[in-house]
């Protein structure tokens, strides 16, 4: 299979140079820890909070880890390392995944989530609200010409063609909506809307999920091998995670400061930003069942939605089994 990678360089979280006979328990076991590589889906910002707190907390070497964290990026392809070896696992969204599945006989496996509704949604100014599909008749919406068909499915499934609505490309930045120039845009919801209230607006959204277009995002993607080899260090690092997103959303305003210095140093976002994503993506990522996990009923809508937009998903690409042993 050929995929393009490319990735930014590893970040190591295992002390050195303590001698064994004076570090704690967890750390002489850190020795002797299984190296496991973790591709993130983009850069350093609030979206990966709950893993910087499982690092910098020890979960991982806690749990027989030697973890080496790799920031994505816009130049990153996810599943490609996983492909090269370069990653034992990474984030993915399921679309993406899916589809190289079935077209391309992608050897991935599905094991976890770590948003139950994907962030992706609707963005308007709260002076002109756009509060469901149907306010969207009559309205220009800037929408990321890879996300056209996962609105165009969206619109489908509320009975609104597709033409009632004047789509035209989106590439990120908010300045147009803010000005008045289009009526909405397809963006996070967990993100956008703090650059438009720095500008002075309010905003308000709403989910594509909450109106049929049910996929999750970040998904927790491996290799068909590794979950055979690795089986023991993939249940080890799902704990090790949920155990930092929980800690890291019971008070979500809590890490992002702690981090200023580390973790989000260097990426020209400021911390209110980071807490503000922090905080609105709690409800996104937590469940009854824990953090990561699919239920039948999640996994069922992810297949309906998928195949709106013409991925034939499968209930065979989704493994809950190692999410049943932590």
């Amino acid at each position: 299979m050929k995929l393009s990678l490319s990735r930014r360089a590893f970040l190591g979280t295992a002390a050195a140079g303590l001698a064994a006979g004076a570090m704690p328990g967890y750390f002489r076991n850190a020795l002797a820890a299984t190296p496991f590589n973790f591709q993130a889906s983009w850069i350093n910002d609030a979206e990966f909070t709950g893993y910087f707190v499982a690092i910098d907390e020890g979960l991982y070497t806690a749990g027989g880890l030697d973890l080496n964290y790799m920031s994505g990026g816009p130049d990153v392809i996810p599943e490609s390392t996983l492909i090269s070896g370069t990653a034992d696992l990474t984030l993915t969204t399921p679309d993406t995944t899916v589809k190289a599945i079935v077209d391309q006989g992608a050897p991935f496996k599905i094991i976890g989530t770590q948003y139950q509704k994907n962030p992706i949604g609707i963005v308007s100014l709260a002076k002109a609200p756009i509060n469901s599909p149907a306010d969207l008749v009559g309205k220009t919406l800037a929408v990321p010409p890879v996300n056209v068909i996962s609105v165009e499915a969206m619109l489908k499934l509320n009975n609104i063609d597709k033409s009632a609505v004047n789509i035209v490309p989106y590439a990120y930045d908010p300045t147009p909506l803010i000005k008045g120039e289009i009526d909405a845009s397809l963006d996070f919801t967990t993100n956008v809307p703090f650059t438009i209230e720095q500008a002075g607006e309010k905003a308000t959204s709403f989910l594509l999920y909450d109106f049929g277009f049910t996929i999750y995002n970040d998904t927790v993607v491996v290799t068909e091998e590794t979950l055979k080899s690795k089986r023991a260090e993939l249940v080890a690092w799902l704990k090790a995670s949920r155990k930092g997103w929980e800690t890291n959303l019971a008070d979500p305003a809590v890490w992002p400061p702690k981090f200023a210095d580390t973790w989000f140093k260097g990426t020209g976002r400021t911390i209110e930003n980071e807490v503000f994503f922090n905080t609105a993506q709690k409800p996104l990522i937590e469940s009854p069942n824990g953090i990561f996990s699919m239920d039948e009923e999640g996994i069922a809508k992810n297949i309906e939605a998928l195949d709106q937009i013409g991925i034939k998903a499968t209930r065979e690409m989704f493994d809950t089994t190692l999410l049943e042993e932590i």
